[in-house]
């Protein structure tokens, strides 16, 4: 049911290489900045927006292809998959999902290039996983749409060229697209992170909303809206299982190579027992990634809410567990501020949060149950 074809084997492969050859080096230095040079060489290979049209430079693939490029580059450079994570399966797919042909335009060409980044707003200081509370609205004044509110915990404002806010519309919730040196943004200020990542509170104050800039309003648009968020969870589950497979090799080369009492530790078997739990929760964690996405493999649907709520809530609580063991094995030497182990730890955290927290997919999967019953 998993298998990949020889394409998707060739393009995991080829990305997988890439990653070992050029980015092994530098991983873990970036100290939240964005690893601009490994960037422009995906763009330059074809390989950053490979799920977006082929008509803005694209490669005209599917989600799950843009899901194995996360996974293959985030075992050797994590902070390189979270960009890939979030300009493939996140703001900018959700304009060409469901934004104007001038949106598509004005954007895409410039991502999958390399040159654009575009942010995604829904938090506001009194919303976060209650997106009904959210106060920015966008109102009609004199024939125009004009947009005010704030948004908060966003990434990517620093070097962002535009963003997708989620606000509220007369006919209901809905998403509009907006330059980040438009008229009336403020960045009000910058936050830093356990990753040490860059995050923002920026006030929207009187912003012209032309209409093609609406990606969705109103219950029906909003609804779309909402089912393409359950890419960017398998997105963040994808990007979780990337940092606990590149926490366990990093913890496989350690063990074979630090010995103690005349053999290396990975001999031992309270080690290798470690191993064994690691690796059957990544691929438990993997598999529930994989078969959200390939459901929906030949449909232009997106993926079911409760599949892709199963992976997020079980990868990111799995990736904070092999990280841990991870750093385990690996000691004091582990612990060390600045140790790959130590940023690991740090950054997978992160994904029990981001894309929405661990107690908002168990409500969702409740509902789900409750709705439908079993999936079986």
């Amino acid at each position: 049911m998993f298998a990949l074809t020889a394409e998707q084997e060739m393009l995991r492969d080829s990305i997988a290489d890439l990653a070992r050859e050029e980015f092994a080096e530098d991983a873990f230095t970036w100290a939240g900045e964005v690893p601009w040079p490994n960037v422009d060489l995906l763009a330059d290979r074809g390989y950053l927006g490979v799920n977006i049209d082929t008509e803005y430079g694209g490669g005209g693939m599917s989600e799950f292809e843009a899901m194995l490029t996360v996974e293959a580059v985030g075992r050797v450079c994590p902070d390189t998959a979270e960009f890939l994570y979030n300009q493939q399966l996140v703001a900018p797919r959700a304009i060409e999902m469901h934004g104007s042909e001038e949106l598509k335009e004005r954007y895409l060409p410039g991502v999958t290039a390399g040159d654009t980044v575009i942010a995604i707003g829904i938090s506001e200081p009194g919303a976060g996983s209650d997106v009904g509370a959210m106060n920015t609205r966008v109102e009609e004044r004199d024939g125009e749409l004009i947009a005010n509110g704030e948004k908060t915990w966003v990434s990517n404002v620093p070097h962002a060229d535009a963003a997708v806010i989620w606000a509220k519309f007369d006919d209901g919730l809905g998403a509009f697209v907006t330059d980040m040196d438009a008229e009336g943004i403020e960045v009000q200020q910058h936050y830093t992170n356990m990753a040490e990542h860059t995050q923002t509170h920026f006030y929207i104050e009187d912003v012209a909303v032309p209409e093609e800039n609406v990606l969705a309003r109103g219950p029906e648009g909003f609804r779309r809206i909402l089912q393409a968020l359950n890419w960017e969870r398998l997105g963040s589950s994808t990007l979780a299982n990337a940092i606990a497979g590149c926490a366990l090799e990093h913890a496989l080369d350690y063990a074979e190579d630090r010995e103690q009492f005349g053999q290396p530790i990975a001999e031992f078997q309270g080690i290798g027992w470690k191993f064994a739990d690691m690796v059957t929760e990544l691929e438990a964690s993997r598999t529930l990634a994989y078969r959200a996405a390939l459901e929906v493999r030949d449909s232009d649907e997106p993926p079911d809410r409760l599949q892709t709520s199963l992976a997020k809530l079980y990868s990111g609580e799995m990736a904070e567990d092999v990280v841990s063991e991870a750093l385990q094995i690996h000691g004091a030497n582990g612990y060390q501020r600045g140790h790959p182990l130590e940023y690991l730890y740090r950054l997978a955290r992160g994904r029990r949060l981001a894309a929405g927290t661990d107690e908002i997919q168990k409500n969702g999967i409740a509902d789900a149950l409750r709705e439908d019953g079993l999936p079986w």
